[in-house]
């Protein structure tokens, strides 16, 4: 039986797990996101409290049916200058996205929490910060282009594991978190908790 239950389908959260040697199942949560969101924002919410309570529906969503798993729920949301991003619809919406975050910096808020025995045990956020280059209009139209396959699930249309990172001039923070997960205190809260030798 693996450790962990990861309630997530992200394919780049599954291989930072995997690179780091955990032993993990899936069980994609399917909650509605955006209804929470747009009620957690009407409600004044912060982005980083919208994110930690998108991670933590995730994580009980699959809690609530597996209670003896370990359940990890993580989410990401995109702020910029006081709105929140959330991911490309298709892509003319990422266009216009590149174009709204084009020039500026923006946070990344990415959550994550850990359920066992059917409780929250744990939860953190990183909001690392991203600095968008001034780059063209031509430039933009050609990297969603070639990359929307790849994109179209990421907030803020990039992967900075690909040719997401030459959006950029400059990014500060933990870049697991930037790639969706905060790998480096998910493996100390599951050391020290003895799930994962130590």
């Amino acid at each position: 039986m693996s450790i962990l239950t990861l309630a997530s389908g992200s394919s780049i959260r599954a291989t930072l797990l995997r690179n780091a040697g955990i032993d993990f199942g899936v069980k994609i949560a399917r909650i509605d996101e955006e209804m929470i969101r747009l009620s957690l924002e009407a409600e004044g919410a912060t982005p980083r409290d919208i994110a930690d309570a998108l991670a933590e529906h995730k994580a009980a969503k699959i809690a609530n049916k597996h209670p003896e798993a370990l359940v990890l729920g993580c989410d990401q949301l995109l702020e910029c200058e006081g709105k929140i991003f959330a991911k490309p619809q298709n892509p003319a919406d990422a266009m216009a996205q590149l174009q709204a975050l084009r020039g500026k910096s923006h946070r990344l808020h990415t959550a994550a929490v850990l359920y066992a025995q059917g409780q929250p045990v744990w939860r953190h956020v990183a909001a690392p910060r991203l600095t968008m280059r001034d780059f063209s209009e031509a430039f933009a139209k050609d990297y969603v282009a070639q990359n929307w396959e790849e994109i179209r699930h990421c907030v803020g249309c990039y992967q900075i594991e690909g040719a997401g990172i030459r959006l950029f001039s400059k990014i500060e923070g933990d870049i697991f978190a930037i790639q969706g997960l905060p790998l480096l205190e998910l493996l100390t809260i599951l050391t020290r908790r003895k799930d994962i030798p130590g």
